[in-house]
């Protein structure tokens, strides 16, 4: 049995300065390159907290609500919501920031599921996690329901199965 760990231990924040080769026609950061830095931040999170080489098994719906613009500094906060046999879920968080202009703007947010894996590959048990801030304990409480959708979706359990979406919609 592995010792759980705290949300806070695998806290990280990454930052990067959006420059012309970065970006696309309109001089916008390309949705691509953030998808590729939002991937390295949840990952690193993800060995932070299994200790382990993990792997990108999902991401959830990634929007993109704010242009990212060319010279923007781009700031990415990832955490492990909750951890399950040998997967993790992260949280993840993008800013945008002009500097000059003083102005910083909430861009994207998703999920990503990692699986922590052993030197020939293959899956290995990841330590519990235990949320301490309210936050973190309701992240942590709706991860469940996150998962089973997952799940549900990639045909890897039935929907019958899914108790916890379905008591989202039983009457009292």
């Amino acid at each position: 049995m592995l010792k759980p760990k705290k949300t806070h231990q695998s806290e990280v924040t990454m930052t990067e300065m959006v420059l012309p080769n970065d970006t696309n026609t309109l001089n916008n950061l390309m949705g691509g390159r953030l998808l590729h830095w939002m991937d390295i931040c949840a990952a690193i999170s993800a060995q932070k907290h299994s200790n382990r080489i993990v792997v990108t098994a999902s991401v959830d719906n990634v929007s993109f609500t704010e242009p990212i613009r060319l010279g923007n500094i781009v700031t990415m906060r990832a955490k492990v919501t909750r951890a399950f046999n040998s997967s993790m879920e992260v949280y993840l968080e993008v800013w945008a920031e002009d500097i000059p202009a003083g102005q910083r703007v909430s861009t994207n947010r998703a999920f990503y599921t990692f699986v922590a894996v052993d030197q020939n590959g293959r899956p290995i048990e990841v330590p519990a996690l235990e949320p301490e801030t309210d936050e973190e304990k309701e992240l942590f409480l709706s991860a469940l329901r996150r998962r089973q959708l997952r799940l549900v979706l990639a045909g890897r359990m039935k929907a019958a199965e899914a108790t916890e979406l379905k008591a989202l919609f039983q009457a009292d």
